[in-house]
């Protein structure tokens, strides 16, 4: 790979420098800022367990935020963060909460060992892990629905391929539903970038955690679950092709999947809107969760 071919590439694998709202150092300091204070918020606002262990690791704990007079039916969104496998934590990651608790939804916020802690094997074991929790811990939920945004989008897909003889006690959740939002399908054109420095992934490591190799597995897991790729608008066209090109990869296997563009956002408030009832995908979430 020459020098212009690796610049380009990590141009393309760079969400910040896309925005049409601020510069890229900018528009972070916006994301973080948001979804630290709606975080903050919920937890003020909201009835909530924090710090629930999902295993062994120190790295393996969730929150939950309930709806007042939470039914034991309650759908689940479970909410999986971005932050390129090394930034962010659960700790701003309740920022949907106060929306989707407000319409009779338990929100939870699941926390993994980020890089150079974690390795992405690490990050993908552990969200499997909590995802089976959860499905042991609240067995009477109408359903599970996973939601990842950008790494977390990748962690999400990741799940949705587990094999679960090897997680837990080895039975499939119900998972009925997943939003994908920015996430990154295939990991191979990360390898030669920055955002590979402290992940520290070979070949052979992006391979055996790339979504995109594994779609087939989703069918065979989940054949009934809803999948909703997103992106915005102002996303890098790399994000772009590789939601559509997941997208269609599923559609080809059978599943029920439909891939949208948020017109007006961009990499970050295309999640960080979801702190606001009235915007478009946190509707579309609440829809298709009570639906």
């Amino acid at each position: 790979m020459t020098a212009i071919e690796k610049e380009d590439l990590e141009y393309q694998y760079s969400p910040s420098r896309w925005s049409h709202r601020f510069d890229a150092e900018a528009v972070v300091q916006d994301h973080v800022r948001v979804v630290q204070t709606e975080t903050d918020k919920a937890r003020a606002q909201l009835q909530c367990e924090l710090d629930v262990p999902y295993g062994d690791r120190e790295g393996d704990k969730l929150d939950i935020y309930k709806p007042d007079n939470c039914r034991s039916d309650a759908p689940i969104f479970v909410y999986i963060h971005g932050g390129y496998w090394q930034f962010l934590s659960k700790d701003q990651s309740g920022f949907t909460a106060i929306p989707l608790t407000a319409a009779g939804v338990m929100v939870v916020a699941v926390g993994y060992d980020i890089a150079p802690k974690g390795t992405i094997d690490v990050m993908v074991d552990q969200v499997r892990r909590a995802v089976s929790f959860l499905s042991e811990k609240f067995p009477s939920s109408s359903g599970l629905y996973i939601c990842g945004h950008s790494a977390g989008g990748h962690l999400g897909a990741m799940v949705l391929s587990s094999d679960w003889s090897k997680v837990r006690d080895g039975r499939v959740p119900a998972i009925k539903g997943a939003f994908l939002v920015s996430g990154v399908f295939d990991l191979t054109p990360l390898v030669k970038t920055y955002v590979n420095e402290p992940l520290k992934m070979t070949e052979e490591d992006a391979r055996r955690n790339s979504p995109c190799l594994f779609s087939a597995a989703v069918v065979k897991n989940h054949p009934k679950c809803k999948v909703l790729v997103v992106f915005g608008e102002h996303d890098a066209p790399e994000f772009h092709r590789q939601s559509k090109e997941y997208t269609e990869q599923l559609k080809g296997l059978g599943m029920e999947v439909s891939c949208v563009e948020i017109p007006d956002t961009d990499h970050f408030n295309v999640v960080h809107n979801l702190a606001e009832e009235h915007y478009q995908l946190t509707k579309m979430v609440i829809e298709e969760m009570l639906s």
